[in-house]
C-alpha cells in the first residue's frame, strides 16, 4: 500500500503535531489541520497550533483560517480539506491531516451523514429563539421535539443541541433518522492510512496540565482578553475551547487564577479521555501505536 495520505490522530498533547512535521520532512508532505479548535485565528496559543519556527519549510494548509464568529463545522471542512488535497497533490507532495477531531476524520474517511442544509433563516430563528438559554433549557426543548437525538447527545453540549433543533426546524424530521445515509468519502479506502497516537495515560495527563500552565505563562491571558472584548455568542465553539471559560470567569473576577487553570487542566484531561474513545469505537481502521513506534509503523522498511 502507498498511501497517498497519512492521517495523525490522537489525544491532545500527545505529539501529533511534531510527528507530522517530521514526517513531512522525511516524505516531502504538507501538513493539513484536522483540529476544529486549530482552525480559528483567534486561538493560537490555547489551541497549541504549531509555531512559525515549527512550521518552517512545511507547507501548512486550514491553519488559523477561521474567524471565531464563525460556526465551523464538518461540512465546512470537507469542503476546505477538499481544496487542500487538490492543492497537495497539484505539487507533488503526500497529505499529512494531523489533529485531535475525530469527526473530522470519520467524515474523511467514511463520508458525512447526507443532512439536508438548514436555510439561513431558520439557523438565525432557531438560535435567536435559544439565545441566552443555558445548555439544560436547550436539551429539555430538544427533548420534547426531538427525543431520539436528545438520548445521543450530551445535555452539556449546546451547539449539538442547536444543530439537532435547526435540522427539527427546518425538516420536521429527527437529526438522527438522517445519519445512517452517508455522501462517499474524500478519502476512498486505499488511498489514506491511519495513526492515533495512544500514550500512557498518566503521562499524557501530566503532560496536558504542565501545557496548560505554560499556555497561561505563553500569552494565553492576552488571547482570551481579546476574545473576552469581541462580545461573541458564548455558545460558539471558539468561546468553548478548552481554558476560555475559566480565564474569561478569571478575567471577570468571577474566579481566582488557580482555579482558572485547574478547569482549564481538568477539561483538557476530559476532553482526552473522550478522544480515546471516539477513535476506539468510531476509527476502527486507525492503527494505534505510542509516539516512540509511531515513525516505523507508518514508514517500516
Amino acid at each position: 500500500m502507498n498511501p497517498s495520505a497519512l492521517l495523525i490522530a490522537g489525544p491532545t498533547a500527545s505529539g501529533k503535531s511534531a510527528l507530522a512535521i517530521s514526517l513531512a520532512r522525511t516524505l516531502g508532505g504538507v501538513v493539513i489541520n484536522a483540529d476544529s479548535m486549530q482552525v480559528y485565528r483567534d486561538l493560537y496559543v490555547l489551541s497549541a497550533r504549531p509555531t512559525p519556527e515549527e512550521q518552517a519549510g512545511i507547507p501548512h494548509l486550514l491553519f488559523g483560517h477561521v474567524d471565531g464568529a464563525i460556526n465551523y463545522s464538518v461540512g465546512k471542512f470537507l469542503i476546505d480539506a477538499a481544496a487542500a488535497l487538490q492543492e497537495a497533490r497539484a505539487a507533488g507532495k503526500v497529505s499529512i491531516f494531523c489533529g485531535g477531531t475525530g469527526m473530522y476524520f470519520k467524515a474523511l474517511t467514511q463520508g458525512l451523514s447526507d443532512i439536508p442544509p438548514v436555510p439561513e433563516a431558520v439557523r438565525a430563528s432557531v438560535r435567536a429563539e435559544a439565545e441566552g438559554l443555558p445548555p439544560e433549557s436547550l436539551y429539555q426543548r430538544l427533548k420534547a421535539h426531538d427525543a431520539l437525538s436528545a438520548a445521543r447527545l450530551n445535555p452539556t453540549d449546546p451547539q449539538r443541541i442547536l444543530r439537532a433543533l435547526e435540522v427539527f426546524a427546518a425538516t420536521g424530521k429527527s437529526l438522527t433518522s438522517f445519519q445512517n445515509a452517508r455522501q462517499a468519502p474524500l478519502l476512498r479506502p486505499g488511498t489514506w492510512r491511519g495513526l492515533f497516537l495512544a500514550p500512557d495515560r498518566a503521562a499524557l495527563y501530566d503532560r496536558i496540565d504542565h501545557r496548560f500552565t505554560g499556555m497561561v505563562q505563553s500569552g494565553a491571558l492576552d488571547e482570551t482578553e481579546a476574545l473576552k472584548h469581541r462580545n461573541l455568542d458564548p455558545a460558539l465553539p471558539v468561546m468553548r475551547a478548552h481554558g476560555v471559560p475559566g480565564l474569561i470567569d478569571y478575567l471577570n473576577g468571577a474566579a481566582t487564577l488557580e482555579d482558572a487553570i485547574a478547569r482549564g487542566q481538568a477539561d483538557t484531561r476530559h476532553y482526552a479521555k473522550r478522544q480515546f474513545t471516539f477513535a476506539r469505537h468510531q476509527l476502527p481502521e486507525f492503527e494505534w501505536a505510542s509516539l516512540e513506534e509511531a515513525e516505523a509503523v507508518l514508514l517500516p522498511d
